[in-house]
């Protein structure tokens, strides 16, 4: 009878020995695809800008880049230049959500044709795309002409 318990205890410590080697055991991201990265990771709220009044949530999804070299790469670093843009916003008092296409070129063109001038920066850091989107800090730089061609009120 001892010899049992003996033998079941010794059964329990090796199930806890397997059991604690299986949770410290690393699985590679090859087996597992459903993992991310640190670095691939984005938190939603650095791709999301308000309105001022806290009623418009809006992000930026970059569809197209200009495969143009940047100028003065040395000084301001790897940029692309944007070229087309996907603009989703969401009213946040009736959960309206507005999704709009736009050709940045071809309102920079339009702007300078009828106002004489352009404010739009089209060109931003690599590190500023995220997932595709575009960090929240930026979006005044590619919807500029868009506002004040009056195409986005935001």
């Amino acid at each position: 009878m001892h010899e049992w318990i003996l033998s079941n205890e010794n059964k329990d410590s090796d199930s806890a020995d397997i059991n604690s080697e299986s949770l410290l055991k690393t699985i590679s991201d090859a087996e597992v695809k459903s993992r991310i990265t640190f670095e691939e990771f984005t938190d939603e709220r650095t791709l999301i800008s308000s309105d001022t009044f806290g009623k418009k949530q809006m992000k930026i999804k970059v569809l197209e880049v200009s495969d143009e070299q940047p100028p003065a790469r040395w000084k301001l670093g790897d940029r692309v230049k944007v070229l087309k843009i996907l603009v989703t916003i969401r009213h946040l008092t009736t959960q309206k959500v507005e999704e709009a296409e736009f050709d940045i070129e071809a309102i920079e063109r339009e702007l300078a044709e009828k106002r004489h001038y352009t404010s739009t920066n089209r060109w931003v850091p690599l590190d500023y795309i995220k997932n595709g989107y575009v960090l929240r800090s930026h979006h005044t730089r590619l919807i500029s002409d868009a506002s004040a061609l009056d195409y986005i009120v935001f």
